[in-house]
């Protein structure tokens, strides 16, 4: 086995077939014209092709996590960073808390949870007020406008009727509430 390298490369030995080896021309003609067109057969193509989707698939979703993490870690530094500067807002002195010209000041969460309860209140009584049970002329006459539309989907203006009373009943309405102002 070893002895091979010791040899020297001049003992190169020759064999001769003594059958000749032929080639059909179909062969022949195949691998020539492979050799004359350097592009890819179809099959190949196709295959190249399912491999390169598959390499780009897969970098793709490790951008898409490499993004997600950095994301996380941009909210994390600025969720830390707000809690640290509310931290010192509430630290600061009583002199300081009560100054309302501080600049920059920032209210901490549950003065913004006071600020949130009392817009949901002013919601509230919004919603309160446009309640129409107080005036049932005005909610029949609305509801029979809706019924008409719903009944007359291709032909609307056959509701004309129904949306005159609603006018009415609403300027009555209108007409009692700035009465009550003077």
């Amino acid at each position: 086995m070893g002895a091979s390298q010791s040899r020297s490369e001049g003992d190169e030995k020759v064999f001769q077939s003594e059958t000749p080896i032929s080639f059909s021309q179909d062969v022949v003609n195949q691998l020539s014209d492979r050799l004359d067109t350097p592009e890819t057969s179809p099959e190949r193509q196709s295959s190249l092709d399912a491999i390169i989707r598959s390499r780009i698939h897969s970098e793709l979703e490790h951008l898409k996590q490499e993004e997600e993490a950095v994301r996380q870690e941009i909210e994390n530094a600025l969720e830390k960073e707000n809690l640290d500067r509310e931290r010192s807002m509430v630290d600061e002195s009583p002199e300081a808390a009560e100054d309302e010209s501080v600049v920059g000041r920032i209210p901490s969460s549950t003065a913004l949870m006071g600020d949130l309860e009392e817009i949901r209140s002013k919601v509230d009584k919004y919603q309160a007020r446009r309640d129409l049970s107080e005036y049932p002329e005005v909610k029949a006459a609305g509801e029979a406008v809706i019924s008409c539309y719903k009944a007359n989907l291709t032909t609307p203006l056959e509701c004309w009727q129904e949306v005159t009373k609603f006018k009415e009943s609403v300027a009555q309405v209108e007409q009692k509430y700035f009465k009550t102002l003077q």
